[in-house]
């Protein structure tokens, strides 16, 4: 607030008393008019300022009022995502089992046919072992020494390996082992195999070895002619 007596006597020291007075108004007035406008340009500053606040304030709500709907709408999104996963977590779990079950049938059904292989694998040597001797004296004048058996014997390495059927006999003068395999159904694979697990490995260990298969049936026509042509006699079941 502007002193106007004090700037009044300070003038009247130097001026006449109205002349002194005037300047002292005129100054009150100045300070005055100074006074209330600066007030209302500031004012009106404020009333934009609280205008761009209130602007910016609406456009903050709407925008929050988006996000929150944002919001709203991924939390559902990932309920039934949520819902979605624990779905496929359940249903395999359920192939998981249907698989495991799976598994233990096949091996169930597998040991079932292993055993069923080998019972028709030994029916069929049972009925071998008797009908051999004679056959094996008429096509091949063979005379047994010794009774054919089902046996393990040592191989080259000095390891044992199961013969189905084995036995000695004489040939024109000579002895011969027979080394004889069953099988349900012969392949030409299987003949490989019957010479390369057995046959070979008992090589050197016997002077003469007289290789025997025995089948049901045969899985292409050409097995036969391959056997002979390794040197292997094959008999079926229904020569016995």
């Amino acid at each position: 607030m502007i002193d106007t007596l004090k700037i009044f006597e300070e003038l009247q020291k130097t001026l006449e008393p109205s002349a002194a007075r005037t300047i002292a108004n005129i100054f009150s007035t100045m300070y005055a008019d100074l006074q209330n406008t600066v007030t209302k340009t500031e004012f009106n500053e404020l009333k934009e300022v609280v205008h761009d606040l209130a602007e910016a304030q609406k456009r903050t709500e709407s925008r929050v009022g988006e996000l929150a709907e944002r919001v709203e709408e991924l939390a559902e999104a990932q309920m039934r995502t949520e819902a979605r996963v624990e779905e496929l977590a359940e249903a395999q779990k359920r192939t998981e089992d249907e698989l495991h079950t799976l598994i233990k049938d096949h091996k169930e059904t597998r040991k079932q046919l292993g055993g069923l292989t080998t019972a028709v694998g030994y029916t069929l040597e049972n009925e071998a072992f008797k009908a051999l001797p004679a056959l094996l004296k008429k096509d091949y004048g063979l005379l047994l020494q010794e009774r054919l058996k089902h046996r393990y014997v040592k191989d080259r390495k000095g390891e044992y390996i199961e013969i189905n059927i084995i036995g000695s006999a004489s040939q024109n003068g000579r002895t011969v082992t027979i080394v004889g395999e069953s099988k349900s159904q012969l392949s030409k694979k299987g003949i490989d195999a019957f010479l390369r697990r057995k046959v070979n490995r008992l090589s050197g260990l016997y002077e003469h070895i007289f290789p025997l298969l025995i089948t049901h049936m045969t899985t292409s026509p050409d097995v036969e002619s391959y056997a002979k042509e390794k040197g292997i006699a094959l008999y079926y079941s229904f020569d016995f």
